[in-house]
């Protein structure tokens, strides 16, 4: 398996873009497998000393960690959606030749994003707040603009978060005149009118707009990686765009502008949610493609490579039948033999169905399976 990393170095892939989305999805296949929730039950009065609450989305106005996943996903795409299309002009495929491709794939994310929430509530439903129904709509609006200059991209979205700041402030319905308030924001009074209802957390179908940055962000950031800037131009190139983007985020809450909310996606939370996720691409771009630290890569990759299809089947498969399957020969087993702990039998089932969901991704990328839409 080091080889193919080694191979896939030679071959000029960027090997951490696929580590970073291997991470991301692992990250996620946890949450489905209720890792975090069982490491939470363990000691629910202070679970690791409160560190695991950084694994689940902050209830409105902060930040944790788990609120950077869905942000890094759409970066991600977007990043590997830039470095694709790059290889298709290489080739002599052009732009327009390309964008059915981009609009068929599009409209399978919103098909398997409307299909998940019905698989949520087990009966058709018409729900629009799923990421990939998101990463729908943020895929055409980044292609439609990939062919433009940087400094074209980032104005435009620029301008994506300036609309969502002017539709939140200047557009009140009565019930829904509070812009950051949650269920009482022109985001919500938009659910009303698509879907007739609004998300009992807090999340809103518009979050697509101010999201699409994140998607156009790492469009650019695709295109510098694969630039023939030096090494060190690039990685200081995604280390400074970090640290501003986390002083504008930051900034703009502290100074009461704009709070950051991941859960209406609002523009500081854009800024300050890049701003960790370009740190982290510097970080793992400089530890795999520059360094060649490969060696545990392949942990990752093995994932990364089937990234959509390991989330549409831990998001079905896997919590409909698969944990409580493997739960029965783990946590359960462990319960009637040794009289094992209910918070530990839950943790050690989560720990196997999250071992077996990647082994099945191991299984694939071993006989060169990966499944695209």
């Amino acid at each position: 398996m080091v080889n193919s990393t080694a191979h896939q170095l030679a071959n000029g892939r960027l090997v951490s873009l696929d580590v970073m989305r291997g991470m991301i999805m692992i990250l996620l296949c946890g949450e489905s497998c209720m890792l975090y929730e069982a490491i939470r039950h363990i000691d629910p009065a202070q679970p690791m000393g409160g560190l695991i609450n950084q694994f689940f989305h902050h209830p409105w106005h902060g930040l944790r960690f788990w609120d950077l996943v869905q942000p890094a996903f759409m970066f991600m795409a977007g990043a590997a959606m830039y470095i694709s299309y790059s290889r298709k002009l290489a080739k002599g495929q052009s732009w327009a030749s390309n964008l059915k491709h981009v609009l068929l794939r599009s409209l399978k994310l919103f098909i398997c994003g409307v299909a998940l929430h019905c698989v949520y509530a087990g009966k058709p439903v018409w729900e629009l707040w799923n990421v990939l129904t998101q990463l729908a709509f943020t895929t055409i609006v980044a292609y439609l603009i990939i062919q433009k200059s940087y400094t074209w991209q980032f104005a435009f979205t620029i301008g994506l978060l300036l609309l969502t700041e002017v539709l939140y402030r200047t557009v009140l319905m009565p019930g829904f005149e509070q812009p950051f308030v949650e269920g009482k924001n022109f985001g919500s009074y938009i659910d009303i009118l698509l879907m007739g209802k609004i998300n009992n957390d807090g999340w809103v179908t518009i979050n697509c707009i101010p999201t699409a940055a994140h998607t156009i962000w790492g469009v650019l950031a695709g295109k510098l990686l694969v630039s023939n800037q030096t090494i060190a131009y690039k990685i200081k190139a995604l280390v400074i765009a970090g640290i501003i983007a986390l002083i504008i985020g930051f900034g703009m809450d502290a100074a009461g502008i704009t709070p950051i909310i991941k859960r209406i996606s609002t523009s500081s939370f854009a800024f300050a949610s890049v701003g960790w996720v370009l740190l982290i691409l510097a970080a793992v771009y400089w530890l795999v493609d520059v360094k060649q630290n490969t060696k545990y890569a392949w942990i990752f990759t093995v994932v990364g490579m089937n990234a959509i299809f390991i989330y549409l089947f831990f998001e079905t498969v896997g919590m409909q039948w698969v944990n409580g399957r493997v739960a029965i020969f783990t946590g359960d087993m462990l319960r009637l033999l040794l009289n094992a702990p209910a918070g530990i039998a839950a943790l050690v089932s989560a720990l196997a169905t999250l071992m077996a969901e990647w082994g099945l991704c191991y299984w694939l990328y071993k006989r060169n399976i990966f499944f695209k839409l």
